[in-house]
């Protein structure tokens, strides 16, 4: 059995969510879907095993200082599989932006 991440609401209003989310080496963030369109930035590196449905698995990497998004419904475990404390911020976007297109980005 992981621990679990720690997860500080930053900020939660009717447009965004802004969550921190640090890890101990082997910790994990639990099975979830994303009910949002999100980015995330990662604070350090944070080398990420990633459970997915069908009992998928993927290593990334996520250097610090980069970004990602991804759509709403991304259903995932996330663990960091590093050796040091791995930390990233999440922002979710709660007000779709009407007619909005952009490039989604692994992982």
């Amino acid at each position: 059995m992981r621990l679990p991440c720690t997860a500080t609401v930053l900020v939660d209003d009717d447009r965004v969510r802004v969550t921190r989310f640090d890890f101990a080496p082997g910790a994990e963030t639990g099975w979830h879907r994303h009910g949002h369109d999100y980015v995330i930035t990662a604070i350090t590196d944070c080398p990420m095993l990633l459970e997915e449905p069908g009992d998928g698995t993927r290593q990334v990497l996520v250097p610090a200082g980069t970004a990602y998004r991804r759509s709403e419904g991304v259903e995932h475990n996330v663990v960091n599989d590093g050796v040091t404390v791995m930390s990233f911020v999440e922002v979710e976007l709660k007000e779709p932006t009407a007619g909005a297109k952009s490039a989604v980005s692994p992982p």
